[in-house]
């Protein structure tokens, strides 16, 4: 490069001063200069000349360029930050083209060095920034803090002057809507009018800025109030806005939000600062990713425990007690399969008699605890006005109609055993009939009890029957949810109603005299090696009566 052509200037006003501090290169030059005798000089952006072991903070010296002189630009990311010129001597042969070439050649290393300078410290930045990050998140940040931080961080790192953080809303795929800007929500911003923040008018056309940097793009626009994309440019140039660099964030392929920042003047955006700004955008996506699964995580655990202390509730309702009847034996197990149960029973005296009531209502989780608590309530209200099942359960029915919705209900079985005479009457609600167990002089049988009737909270007005049946000494009854008979196993084959039979009929063969408790932990112990590793699906509820 001759004198006629001007060494280019850095488009950013990067200059070599901002990588050199030691004089070597200064130095390196006077010492070619002198085993050459041919004047070579060090020169920054400006063309003033660096003497040897000149730093960084040395003024430079005015010297015009000799015309004929070799100009050898030091370059880093596009931007000329300084030369090597080497002045014409009298001799131009040989000895001179190789001077030339190793002030080429010292150009082209000082360039390399100062890109190996301007990465580590970008490096560094992004070191700083994360750690400030992963420091916020362990404090408990959260995510407006983080974004706080980010956003302030690009602005002091590549000496901007404004800038923006908005949010998709958390559960958004991407943009929707082109011509309007309100479907994202500001998280933070700096140095932005109020104006300017509010005006629902996107900044580029068919918002292709945000599509972009939501893509995975770094959006660099050198000069906003002239690029044809920008909707507004007068409203850039009211805000004294010069230029834009954006960035996505986005997290495991959802998009998060968008980094927006500025500059007051015309800046072109360097290789090395657009990827900063990307290591930024990521940084921040991952950051508030974090903090909202630790939002999340905090919410569960008090989810968790709610719905721990209204299992705790729940199963204060069933009773806390087997009651204690001469020539009676009673058991009963309850096994949920979450927290919160949609099965119940109950035993309890009711006036000289004891009352006993398995149910199931529809659904798992709080909403079937919640509808199981109010069955139960509502029929052992009912159950302590009347003897007549039949109207009990009507009553029962009726107010669910009324309380619930078209798609709450309960399969109800409910009976009464008079301790006296033995006589047991029962009335059913959809529920599984229970099951009689008695032997004679041909052996064991089992018996499905008789009955039937429609599912409670279905349609009010209905009526259900009661039915009766004399039990004998020696009789086992049987009453379960279908989480009994509809166990899989590994296989996803059912328990079903035939193996619930077969293994009562075992227990009892084998041992006549087996207690209700013991028969009921003999359906269990079957149950679970049917199962195995099948788990456990639904609600499991047995309660057992013996007589004699």
């Amino acid at each position: 490069m001759s004198d006629a052509d001007p060494i280019p200037k850095s488009a950013r006003g990067a200059s070599i001063r901002d990588y050199w501090t030691d004089g070597s290169v200064s130095s390196l030059c006077e010492s070619i200069s002198k085993l050459a005798k041919v004047a070579i000089e060090f020169r920054d952006e400006r063309g003033l000349v660096l003497p040897a072991g000149s730093i960084a903070d040395t003024p430079g010296i005015e010297k015009p360029i000799a015309p004929g002189s070799a100009v050898s630009p030091i370059i880093v990311e596009g931007c000329v930050i300084g030369s090597i010129v080497v002045h014409p001597s009298r001799d131009q042969g040989a000895d001179h083209q190789l001077v030339e070439h190793i002030a080429g050649l010292i150009a082209q290393t000082t360039a390399e060095r100062c890109v190996d300078v301007a990465e580590l410290r970008i490096r560094l930045q992004e070191i700083g920034l994360l750690y400030e990050l992963s420091s916020l998140l362990v404090r408990g940040g959260r995510a407006k803090d983080t974004l706080h931080v980010s956003l302030e961080s690009a602005i002091n790192i590549l000496h901007l002057d404004a800038g923006a953080v908005m949010l998709l809303p958390e559960d958004a795929d991407g943009l929707s809507r082109a011509e309007r800007e309100d479907e994202l929500e500001r998280s933070t911003s700096i140095g932005l009018s109020k104006g300017w923040l509010d005006s629902p008018i996107p900044l580029s056309k068919d918002r292709v800025f945000d599509r972009a940097c939501l893509a995975g793009h770094v959006v660099a626009v050198e000069d906003l109030v002239n690029d044809e994309r920008v909707i507004l440019p007068e409203d850039c140039r009211d805000e004294g806005l010069g230029s834009f660099l954006g960035v996505g964030m986005v997290f495991d392929g959802r998009p998060i939000g968008v980094i927006r920042l500025y500059a007051k003047s015309k800046r072109v955006f360097t290789p090395s600062e657009q990827a900063l700004v990307r290591s930024i955008g990521q940084s921040a996506a991952a950051a508030v990713e974090q903090a909202r699964m630790i939002k999340l995580k905090a919410r569960e655990r008090r989810t968790h425990r709610a719905l721990k202390i209204a299992s705790e509730v729940q199963k204060r309702m069933l009773p806390d007690k087997i009651p204690q009847l001469p020539g009676i034996q009673l058991a009963a197990r309850f096994r949920p399969s979450q927290e919160i149960s949609g099965d119940f029973y109950d035993l309890f005296p009711v006036r000289d008699k004891l009352g006993l009531i398995v149910g199931d209502v529809v659904g798992k989780g709080v909403g079937a605890g919640m509808l199981m608590s109010s069955v139960r309530a509502t029929l052992r209200a009912y159950a302590e006005l009347s003897d007549d099942l039949s109207r009990v359960m009507s009553r029962t029915n009726d107010a669910l109609c009324r309380d619930t919705s078209v798609n709450e209900f309960a399969t109800i079985w409910y009976g009464m055993l008079d301790p006296t005479t033995l006589e047991l009457t029962y009335t059913l609600a959809g529920h599984e009939p229970p099951i009689l167990f008695r032997k004679d002089a041909q052996g064991w049988s089992a018996m499905i009890l008789p009955g039937g009737g429609l599912v409670a909270g279905v349609i009010e007005g209905q009526e259900y029957a009661m039915e009766s049946i004399q039990l004998k000494s020696g009789d086992l009854l049987l009453a379960y949810t279908d989480g009994i008979t509809d166990a899989v196993c590994y296989e996803n084959t059912r328990f079903g109603r035939d193996r619930l039979l077969d293994t009562v009929m075992q227990s009892l063969r084998e041992h006549p005299e087996r207690s209700a408790t013991e028969v009921l932990e003999h359906v269990f112990w079957s149950l679970r090696q049917f199962s195995g590793l099948a788990g456990q699906a639904d609600d499991e509820t047995l309660v057992m009566m013996r007589i004699g």
